[in-house]
């Protein structure tokens, strides 16, 4: 399966169990991993980045990305299970 097949050109979101999904969800959860996981991070940078995972999490549950990948960073890993 691609991308395409996903979600094609000119579509940027799909329903999945009541959920939407945006395209480029999985992207900014990983944008914001990596600040949330740099210790030179700002912490309003940091905060930020905690907020914006937390908004994701249903998306991303929608979509199976924990069901098929593990998080390796242990701090991210807490973060995330605290927030079922």
């Amino acid at each position: 399966m691609r991308a395409e097949d996903i979600l094609p050109d000119g579509v940027d979101q799909i329903d999945i169990d009541g959920v939407t999904a945006r395209k480029g969800s999985v992207a900014a959860f990983l944008a914001n991993a990596r600040i949330f996981s740099d210790a030179t991070a700002a912490p309003d940078a940091r905060a930020e980045a905690q907020r914006h995972i937390i908004e994701l999490l249903p998306t991303l549950r929608a979509l199976g990305l924990f069901d098929v990948l593990a998080i390796r960073d242990p701090a991210l890993q807490a973060f995330v299970s605290q927030q079922r």
